[in-house]
């Protein structure tokens, strides 16, 4: 699975668990699950050996439409879980992770969706004395994301109940440290769920559809971090992203998106030089430019103060060819007021990620 919904634990807490303050439902629910590891990589082969299992627990708080927002999205849950993944392969050690959630809901409630991202610790990632082996992960923290189908069945016996399903895992650190091959899990589940507070349930709050209509708005978004090029030990450079885009909103939920990036990735200019030196056959030249110019298309999902954004880029100005002319990227965004935002974002080509982008813009 692509990494590119890229959330932040700490971000989506805030946003998800700020939003409501009255006494709800919530659930908790403990699932096992088994499975194999994605070959989406034939350099991590040698290290899919086992089929990883793991438990996945979870605490969830229902809605029922006080905000309006959650009568769009057929009154979700909102969380925050924790899995336990052992990768039955000494290499890649056993990964910890702690994730903020939502849980989506169809057919009458019996079929769920569970959107989870969050961090996770990992045993043994890279080391070029102790483990040079572990290609997939290069750093102790990272990102993770999972989804979660499940047929789900509250109250079976009283407050016990019944989920069953499959579930997709990823793990990666986005390039912040090389080596990030990454790894993917698609597995089964099946677990228990418990719902507290079930005797005081209110009634789902039902408000007729408004329309939303808005004018074309303008988008400006600084971005930056630190990343490292796949060359190991190459080192962790900053970088900086300007972009500029306009944005129509289509309705309720949704906007689409046009606009332009330049990218000051420092990590280039090293790579760069790096190629220039060790690979003269490839004529590179040392003072290449390593600055680049994108234009994409995007779709920004709004889910009350949060929405989710995906964008797909093309580079016009592209002096140093690094994984193609085309990118993408996805991203968190949290608005403070009716302008200003902070935006977590994931920028790949294809499956490669390149970056951890961390921004803050203005929408007017």
């Amino acid at each position: 699975m692509n990494p590119k919904v890229l959330f932040c634990i700490v971000f989506s807490v805030m946003v998800g668990f700020s939003q409501e303050k009255e006494e709800e439902t919530y659930t908790l629910d403990v699932s096992s699950f088994y499975g194999s590891v994605f070959l989406h990589n034939p350099d991590i082969s040698h290290l899919i050996t086992e089929h990883p299992s793991g438990l996945i627990l979870g605490y969830s708080r229902t809605t029922y439409g006080k905000e309006e927002w959650q009568q769009w999205y057929n009154y979700p849950d909102l969380g925050a879980s924790f899995i336990y993944q052992d990768m039955v392969n000494p290499t890649l050690g056993k990964n910890f992770g702690m994730y903020a959630h939502f849980n989506f809901y169809f057919l009458k409630r019996n079929l769920q969706l569970r959107i989870g991202q969050g961090l996770a610790y990992n045993t043994n990632p890279y080391d070029k004395n102790l483990n040079f082996r572990n290609n997939a992960y290069g750093s102790h923290i990272l990102s993770s994301t999972y989804l979660m189908l499940n047929f789900h069945k509250a109250n079976i016996f009283k407050n016990l109940g019944f989920q069953a399903g499959i579930s997709v895992i990823h793990y990666s650190n986005a390039n912040v440290k090389a080596p990030n091959t990454s790894t993917n899990s698609l597995a089964i589940n099946a677990g228990l769920l418990y719902t507290l507070n079930n005797d005081n349930e209110p009634d789902y709050i039902r408000r007729e559809k408004e329309k939303i209509t808005e004018p074309v708005r303008y988008n400006l978004v600084l971005r930056g971090g630190v990343n490292e090029s796949d060359v190991i030990d190459s080192g962790q450079y900053g970088f900086v992203v300007l972009s500029g885009y306009a944005d129509k909103r289509l309705g309720r939920k949704s906007a689409i998106q046009l606009g332009t990036d330049i990218f000051f990735s420092n990590f280039l200019k090293e790579l760069i030089r790096f190629q220039s030196i060790s690979f003269p056959e490839n004529n590179i030249a040392a003072d290449t430019d390593f600055k680049r110019v994108g234009i994409f298309v995007g779709h920004e999902l709004f889910i009350n103060k949060l929405s989710i954004t995906s964008q797909l880029g093309y580079y016009v100005y592209y002096p140093y060819d690094f994984e193609g002319k085309v990118y993408n990227r996805m991203g968190l965004k949290r608005y403070f007021g009716n302008e200003w935002f902070g935006e977590i974002s994931l920028k790949s080509h294809g499956a490669a990620a390149e970056a951890v982008e961390f921004g803050v813009g203005i929408r007017f």
